[in-house]
């Protein structure tokens, strides 16, 4: 699925485009929201195909991408727990 990079900035490039699902629990949104801008970023780059998705908390992330699994061909996970 993956092809040599000939670029030099050492972002992967991929033989077939990519379905990505973003899982996002935006309880800290000023944090999440951070998070997200760089993952698209990214997922730009490779100009792979993007969903975003947002779950009430960060304990329902795992539990979202249990049921789209089969949708997508990978899944990025942000949420932010903070202690205290």
């Amino acid at each position: 699925m993956r092809a040599k990079n000939s670029g030099g900035d050492n972002i992967a490039e991929f033989k077939k485009k990519l379905k990505i699902c973003l899982v996002s629990a935006p309880y800290y949104k000023d944090i999440t929201d951070n998070l997200v801008c760089g993952a698209l970023n990214i997922l730009k780059k490779i100009k792979a195909d993007t969903e975003i998705v947002e779950v009430s908390g960060a304990l329902e992330i795992p539990t979202a991408i249990k049921l789209m699994e089969n949708e997508f061909d990978g899944f990025i996970a942000i949420g932010c727990v903070i202690r205290g």
